[in-house]
């Protein structure tokens, strides 16, 4: 009897067991769909866009990953609604043009904003060109780590994800080349 009582609790605890991970996993398919629905449309804001002036490309040369190239970011300016500022000599633009052709940025470099605070920036982005036939157009798309003195009045860059676009425009006679980095808030 000790013995079929000992089965019956081990039944039950096992069902009641079964009932709570069935319950728990309901509602989390249930909060994933949810979750899935709020990134549908991502909601951004503008922080600024950046005029980059960039020196002479660097040729590194072929490695086991593909052609590794460096640009020096040189200077420029940044405003936005809430920011303006100077991009500081001195960063690069590390880039590594993949074998498939898409090339992988990874820029890193410093902007002062006009009270003398100063940002680092680095920007991860990735570039496609369509091949001949290919559907879809050019693509160019970056995620940014801001980081901001703790102590300034910018510390509320460093509590948020960002979302960068780049735009390289058309040079006239003897403009130095730039490049135009926008920089948005995910909201």
């Amino acid at each position: 009897m000790n013995f079929n009582f000992h089965k019956n609790r081990v039944g039950i605890v096992a069902l009641v067991l079964l009932l709570i991970i069935s319950i728990h996993g309901f509602a989390q398919n249930n909060n994933s769909e949810n979750s899935e629905s709020i990134f549908r449309d991502f909601k951004t804001e503008l922080m600024w866009k950046a005029n980059v002036k960039i020196g002479t490309m660097i040729n590194v040369g072929e490695s086991k990953r593909g052609t590794r190239r460096v640009i020096p970011i040189t200077g420029g300016t940044f405003s936005g609604p809430k920011i303006t500022g100077e991009v500081l000599p001195g960063g690069e633009d590390w880039q590594l043009v993949r074998p498939d052709g898409d090339t992988e940025l990874y820029a890193r470099y410093l902007m002062e904003t006009d009270d003398g605070t100063v940002l680092q920036i680095l920007n991860k982005a990735l570039m496609h060109v369509p091949a001949p036939g290919e559907q879809g157009g050019f693509y160019v798309k970056s995620v940014i780590d801001i980081e901001a003195p703790i102590e300034s009045s910018y510390d509320y860059l460093n509590h948020a994800i960002f979302l960068g676009t780049l735009e390289m425009p058309q040079l006239k006679p003897n403009e130095e080349p730039y490049v135009i980095i926008g920089v948005y808030k995910v909201l």
